[in-house]
């Protein structure tokens, strides 16, 4: 249902996006899903429908509920409609879309079948039970990548166990209200310093610092993820209408004074 409703406005072959323009979490979740196909047409030729089950619900659930499709909301929502971060994040829901309607068919039919009937497209079946599987997409493989993002993704992880304690301690509300600051070894830094400008949406705060862990006197290290030392802390900065994020260039625009400059600037893309 989440993928159908932000692939209303979007025609494949009028908005797609070339693979190599995309976003680097686009092109994440598109290796998790050669992965995953990988694994189910070997089960299906194997007839183990139990690992067919068991991989369609986790990617679902790990890979898309709880990660990807959390992460883009931010995008989805407040990029103008034609922006190339929109549209690279719905070409990957669209590829997700179309190849998991077709694993899923024989184990889930009827589910799969109503899910066809309201996809766009042209030169269409009448039923997903008269199509065939997509094949692995080797141009959408990338270990470096994933072995990139599987850093991030551990991180990520004990970010959230923060942001759950603080909810606990009635630090934070919502974890938009959190600005968090992470003292870092030298592999980590090294790790997620290419990312310091995006991982403020990878965590789903309102702001991330990254500091040597030796600087970072407050916080609690992990037990899982060495070098890592997380501390949260509310937001100082007031709160954008719009996006939720807090953000210090609100209220510099006259116009729109309750709103972040990303969101005006979105706005006049728009042209209201």
């Amino acid at each position: 249902r989440y993928l159908l409703g932000n692939l209303q406005d979007f025609d494949p072959e009028v908005d797609a996006v070339p693979y190599e323009q995309m976003h680097e979490l686009d092109r994440w979740v598109l290796n998790r899903l050669q992965d995953l196909t990988s694994r189910l047409l070997a089960a299906y030729e194997r007839f183990e429908f139990h690992v067919v089950y068991h991989n369609l619900h986790n990617f679902c659930v790990l890979d898309l509920s709880s990660f990807y499709l959390d992460i883009i909301k931010d995008r989805l929502y407040t990029s103008p409609r034609n922006s190339l971060p929109r549209r690279s994040a719905q070409t990957a829901m669209n590829e997700v879309l179309e190849t998991l309607v077709r694993l899923m068919a024989p184990v889930l039919s009827f589910t799969a079948d109503e899910i066809w009937q309201h996809m766009k497209g042209k030169d269409r079946q009448e039923s997903v039970h008269l199509e065939c599987f997509l094949p692995v997409n080797e141009q959408y493989r990338d270990p470096e990548l994933a072995a990139r993002w599987e850093a991030i993704i551990s991180v990520r992880r004990e970010v959230t166990k923060a942001l759950e304690q603080a909810r606990k301690n009635k630090e934070i509300g919502h974890s938009l209200d959190a600005s968090v600051e992470l003292g870092l070894s030298d592999e980590l830094m090294t790790k997620l310093a290419p990312y310091k400008d995006e991982l403020r949406t990878i965590f789903i705060v309102s702001s991330v610092r990254l500091m040597p862990s030796e600087e970072l006197k407050q916080g609690q290290d992990s037990d899982s993820v060495p070098g890592l030392r997380i501390n949260v802390s509310a937001s100082k900065d007031p709160k954008c209408e719009r996006c939720w994020v807090h953000d210090p260039s609100i209220g510099q625009n006259k116009e729109h004074p309750t709103l972040c400059q990303r969101c005006v600037s979105a706005l006049e893309q728009i042209g209201e």
